[in-house]
C-alpha cells in the first residue's frame, strides 16, 4: 500500500509532532546497517540469510512441546515478520519502511509492521524465558 500510494521519501503527517507515514527504502538490515555497503549481491545475501533464519524458526517451532504456548506465539510473530521482510527483499531488493515516530525533531529509525512483529516476538520470548516454570499436574492418567 505504501509503495503504491505514497511517493518515495514523501511524508504524511498523521499526529503532529509525533507520527508520520513516510515512504523510505532500506537496502540494509535493522536500523539501516549495511545500507551503504557496496556489495553487488547484497540483496541476494540478505534473502539467503532470511531464508535460513525462517527455516531455523520453523524447526524450533516444531520441536517445542505443545505446552510452550508463549514460545509458540513468539516464534509465530518472529516468523511472520521475517516472511514480510523477505517478501519485500525478493520483490523490491530492499525493505519498505514507513512508520516514522519522532519527538521534538528526534526520530526513531523508520520501520514497518514486519519489524514490529519481530521485535514484539523477541521481547515476548525474552519475557517468557524469565517466567518461573508452572508445576505440572502430578496426577497420572491411570489415577483417574
Amino acid at each position: 500500500m505504501v509503495a503504491s500510494h505514497i511517493p518515495l521519501h514523501y511524508s504524511m503527517r498523521i499526529v503532529d509532532g509525533f507520527f508520520s507515514l513516510t515512504h523510505i527504502r532500506n537496502p540494509g538490515v535493522a536500523f539501516g546497517l549495511f545500507a551503504s555497503s557496496p556489495v553487488e549481491y547484497k540483496a541476494n545475501i540478505f534473502v539467503a540469510i532470511s531464508t535460513v533464519a525462517i527455516g531455523a524458526i520453523l524447526v524450533m517451532f516444531h520441536q517445542l512441546p505443545s505446552s510452550k504456548k508463549h514460545a509458540h506465539i513468539s516464534l509465530i510473530l518472529i516468523f511472520s515478520g521475517a516472511i514480510g521482510n523477505l517478501i519485500d527483499r525478493v520483490v523490491y531488493k530492499e525493505v519498505i519502511d514507513f512508520l516514522d515516530f519522532y519527538v521534538n525533531g528526534s526520530h526513531w529509525p523508520a520501520f514497518n509492521i514486519a519489524d514490529s512483529c519481530i521485535t514484539v516476538g523477541v521481547v515476548y520470548m525474552i519475557y517468557d524465558l524469565f517466567q518461573p516454570e508452572k508445576p505440572q499436574d502430578s496426577i497420572s492418567p491411570s489415577e483417574n
